[in-house]
């Protein structure tokens, strides 16, 4: 026994030669040991193990001075605390007799550690009840073990005795308390401590602007940076991540690039973090050169560096760098992680798709869900849909709810509306819940109301129909099937409303013609905390539009103007379009002129203002502006400026024909909408020939192509051919519409086919359904006019379901001048007088009629009643 006590002080003495500064002589040993002398400042600031410790403790027993000095006994516990031996410090501590405040803070930390934060509150509540005063400490231990348990209303009280105990202005008590509110998605109540007095801590400071970003408070968090720039605390490397990520959320280049001035001010351009966050704000604004720039200046790069700049390529649309980059880092041995893999995948390629699918499954990353899931989408997007279902099958654990989700949005993704719902219908028999995610998706597919029903059931059992974004595609799928009333009742049950749900009821109103209802609804959103955007303008001038009140849409351009957002004051793409469609082609002008950045948007809306408003050489002028300048020029844009070359000149299709070439080099030949604008506009120059040989080119025509074609041939006179355009367009399962029967009834009056006119408008009604209007009725009795059948006309025009208007009355009376019949002829212009009184076309054509007949008499009354009532006959003129 002796020997084992020697061995076991020996080891202690050797423990102790250890933690002094110098070395111990062997005369030391015998030395009886003073724990007071031991206890120097560089011991307390040592870090033990469990087994130095045991032997120190063992030595304060000895000394038989342990349970009567706090000091010694705070020793031990911190020991081992540090030592994470908790039941050794929970022991120490029930066996103090005497202990002292720091004695409790260090038994509120130990349970702290041990993830134990009740207990610690409770150890909180204790320490107060036996009347000790907390100090600065002690207050940001007890906030630590509140954030843990997310004890809002603790924090509260520990900020009310702070006050109180005059704590409340130390930098540690507050970053504590503001931590506690941002982590427990208060961050009102975090910005009401931070300004209740002034703080000149940066640890506060930082937290607070970290917080306002992490709560999309983003305006919040670079004001408090200019307050913090323009005062003390400077900022410091932790302050720049969130400011750049602020910066980069709300697309403020210009605040960025000085930020990153005073990153090199401060000399914080070499931190690795705040380097990543500078390259990271680079990419997400669309400046992928500055963000490589920097990148490649880094010294010291992590995979968070590589994935930003990676990601910056991708969103750019540079894929092929991306790639590359990808491809470096492999061959330098960089970490990669999902997220590099996962954003390499959302900028792949076909081919190239193929190349990274192998090298995910050879290094292990196909086995991740995340991958899974992002090859699954990957796929869908590249049309490719039948490899994201060999990718879903090949998924070992299908009980994974994410992997479904992604499979049912890239059905949605597709149009696959039959196998997104049996997808969703697998799930819920495999005993699993959909992502929230996949909800929306499949919503936005649904044309038919008992399906979305059936959703919107689901989303009311499950809770999920008040996220803002489900209830936002609810009422838009409601919208889209012609339920207006559900739409806007779901819309005014979306508890957190925002600027996309709000425009996307605004554009259902515009859309189902109650545009009055949408500018009302407008008003109601600016009095509401909406952040209003260029979503909202786009939503709302449609509105405007549609009513054609250029006086409010004025308004609406000037309250965003106020909002000193660049994009609003120099005008965008919503803006001019309003102004375009409203013909007031000078202030859409004025606005282009002035827009920094002119996108392929605007150019077209102005150019399509020019096209409808007659103004045809100042569209071709813009169209070569957008050709000139490097702008991409899509189907909708070959269109507008095709229909304003036919309306330059009918004569000269030399300027036409190098725009067909241009269309053709373009590969927009085959694409419905240019197709028929190029048969429309050989029609307008007299080319019927060239107008079939475009329409030839057409891979698929629509119903807008074969009514193109059909009314070319009939506005030709070539009747026949119109008809078998039309027996082609039916035949092709292309069903006709109101203009379609138009130009066909248009083309038997040019053939004089009396018999199938009356039998393509009784087709009209009922093989589609569509019931004729003055147009139609106009074209019959056109047909029967030119056939001289004027008393059948008559009475057909008298057996009319609906009341003859003007361009009836009109027709019969042009027929009546043809074929000189006086009687019929005079009460088609008494009729004609009665439904246009101010227009002269009725008595001119009534009195040439009795002319041709040789009734003077009746011609000089004519006359007589046209000087009666005040109406002139306008001279004739022509361009010989």
């Amino acid at each position: 026994m002796k020997h084992l006590i020697h061995n076991n002080h020996t080891r202690f003495l050797s423990s102790l030669a250890s933690i002094h500064t110098k070395p111990l002589n062997p005369s030391n040993f015998i030395t009886p040991f003073d724990p007071f002398q031991f206890l120097n400042e560089s011991t307390k600031s040592r870090s033990f193990t469990l087994r130095e410790t045991n032997i120190i403790h063992t030595q304060f027993l000895k000394s038989n001075l342990l349970h009567s000095d706090a000091d010694l006994s705070n020793f031990l516990l911190s020991s081992y605390v540090k030592a994470s031996s908790f039941g050794y410090a929970h022991n120490v501590f029930d066996g103090m007799c005497e202990r002292d405040i720091s004695s409790w803070n260090l038994i509120i930390g130990c349970w702290n550690r041990e993830l134990k934060y009740a207990d610690s509150w409770g150890m909180f509540c204790k320490l107060r009840s036996l009347g000790f005063y907390p100090n600065e400490f002690t207050y940001g231990s007890v906030l630590s073990a509140c954030i843990g348990f997310s004890f809002v209303n603790g924090g509260r009280l520990i900020y009310a005795l702070a006050l109180k105990h005059g704590f409340a202005l130390d930098g540690y008590v507050r970053s504590g308390l503001i931590d506690l509110f941002l982590k427990s998605w208060c961050f009102e109540d975090a910005l009401r401590v931070f300004y209740d007095e002034y703080c000149g801590n940066v640890v506060c400071w930082n937290a607070i602007i970290s917080g306002a970003v992490k709560h999309n408070e983003d305006a919040v968090g670079l004001n408090l940076f200019r307050q913090m720039c323009s005062g003390n605390p400077s900022p410091n490397k932790f302050t720049f991540p969130s400011v750049f990520g602020a910066c980069a959320k709300r697309e403020k280049l210009e605040l960025g690039k000085g930020v990153h001035g005073l990153v090199i001010k401060y000399g914080e351009q070499e931190d690795l973090v705040v380097g990543t966050a500078i390259v990271d704000f680079y990419a997400k604004c669309g400046e992928v050169d500055e963000a490589l720039k920097k990148f490649s200046r880094m010294s010291v790069r992590n995979v968070v560096s590589w994935t930003a700049i990676i990601t910056g390529f991708v969103q750019k649309g540079e894929h092929q760098s991306a790639l590359k980059l990808f491809k470096e880092m492999i061959i330098l041995k960089e970490e990669i992680n999902i997220y590099t893999v996962t954003s390499v995948l959302s900028g792949c390629t076909n081919p190239v798709s193929f190349q990274v699918h192998c090298w995910t499954y050879k290094t292990g990353f196909y086995s991740d869900s995340t991958v899974k899931n992002s090859l699954i989408n990957l796929y869908s997007k590249t049309g490719s849909i039948e490899l994201s279902e060999e990718v879903f099958r090949d998924t070992k654990d299908l009980k994974n709810p994410s992997t479904w989700s992604a499979m049912i949005t890239s059905f949605s993704h597709n149009g696959s509306l039959e196998k997104a719902f049996g997808m969703l219908k697998r799930m819920f028999w495999e005993g699993l819940t959909p992502d929230i995610s996949c909800i929306p998706s499949l919503l936005s597919i649904i044309n038919r109301l008992e399906l979305g029903e059936q959703i919107h059931c689901y989303t009311r059992k499950t809770g999920v129909f008040f996220n803002p974004l489900v209830g936002c595609s609810l009422s838009t799928m409601y919208s889209k099937c012609g339920s207006l009333n559900d739409s806007y009742e779901i819309f005014e049950q979306i508890h957190d409303k925002d600027n996309v749900s709000w425009a996307s009821m605004i554009a259902g109103f515009t859309e189902h013609g109650f545009a009055y209802k949408a500018i009302e609804l407008f008003r109601e959103m600016i009095l509401s905390d909406v952040i209003l955007d260029d979503t909202t303008l786009t939503a709302v001038l449609p509105a405007c539009t549609s009513l054609q009140v250029l006086k409010l849409g004025k308004e609406i351009h000037g309250f965003f103007i106020k909002k000193q957002d660049s994009k609003f004051v120099y005008g965008g793409s919503p803006i001019v379009n309003m102004y375009s469609k409203c013909g007031e082609l000078k202030l859409a002008n004025k606005v282009f002129s002035m827009m920094p950045f002119k996108d392929q948007i605007s150019c077209s809306s102005l150019l399509s203002g020019y096209a409808q408003n007659g103004y045809a050489k100042e569209a071709l002028l813009l169209f070569l502006e957008l050709r000139s300048s490097g702008l991409k020029i899509d189907s909708f844009t070959v269109s507008t400026v095709l229909g304003a070359v036919g309306d330059l000149n009918q004569t000269d299709i030399g300027i036409g024909i190098q725009l067909h070439a241009y269309i053709l080099k373009l590969g927009f030949e085959s694409d419905d909408p240019v197709g028929s604008s190029l048969v429309t506009m050989y029609s307008k120059c007299g080319a019927v020939d060239d107008c079939y040989k475009a329409f030839e080119q057409i891979y698929k025509p629509d119903l807008i192509s074969w009514t193109s074609m059909i009314n070319s041939y009939a506005q030709h006179g070539k009747g026949l051919e119109a008809l078998k355009v039309y027996d082609l367009m039916t035949k092709s399962g292309t069903k006709p519409d109101f203009v379609t029967f138009v130009g066909v009834l248009t083309a038997c009056s040019h053939s004089g086919l009396v018999n199938e006119g009356y039998a393509y408008l009784k087709s009209m009604v009922n093989d589609y359904g569509i019931q004729p209007g003055q147009r139609h009725y106009a074209c019959m009795v056109d047909i029967l006019g030119r056939s001289g059948k004027l008393k059948e006309a008559e009475r057909f025009i008298r057996s009319m379901p609906i009341e003859p208007g003007a361009l009836v009355w009109g027709t019969l009376l042009a027929a009546c001048k043809v074929h000189g019949d006086v009687e019929i002829g005079k009460i088609a212009a008494e009729r004609f007088i009665e439904l246009e009184p101010s227009s002269d076309g009725g008595y001119v054509a009534l009195s040439n009629i009795c002319a041709d007949v040789g009734q003077w008499e009746e011609v000089l009354k004519i006359r007589d009643e046209m000087k009666g009532t005040g109406i002139k006959k306008e001279a004739g003129w022509s361009y010989v």
